[in-house]
C-alpha cells in the first residue's frame, strides 16, 4: 500500500496516517512483526525504545514537540486496536 513517508530506516518506517484524527496523524511502526504490546520480549526492548525516540524526533520535526503530542499503542480489541502489528 502507497504511504507518505515521513521517516524510515533498518529497523522503524513512519508515515502520515490515511484517516488522520488530528492535525498531525503519524503511524510509527517497526518493520519486524510484532502483533501486539504482549507479544514483546526482552529482546525487543532496544527497538521500542527506538520507536519512542522516532516519535520523539519527529513530534520536533512538526514543531510540536514543546506544545506537546499524544503517542498512543493499542492493544488487542478492547484496547482498540485495529491493525495487529505493533
Amino acid at each position: 500500500m502507497p504511504a507518505d513517508k515521513v521517516y524510515e530506516d533498518k529497523h522503524i518506517i513512519a508515515f502520515n496516517d490515511l484517516h488522520p484524527r488530528a492535525p498531525i496523524h503519524q503511524l510509527i511502526m517497526p518493520k519486524k512483526h510484532i502483533a501486539t504490546l504482549n507479544d514483546l520480549t526482552e529482546d525487543d526492548t532496544e527497538l521500542v525504545g527506538a520507536l519512542i525516540q522516532t516519535a520523539r524526533r519527529l513530534a520536533e520535526k512538526a514543531g510540536i514537540a514543546t506544545s506537546g503530542y499524544r503517542s498512543i499503542f493499542n492493544c488487542n480489541a478492547d484496547g482498540g486496536q485495529e491493525v495487529y502489528h505493533l
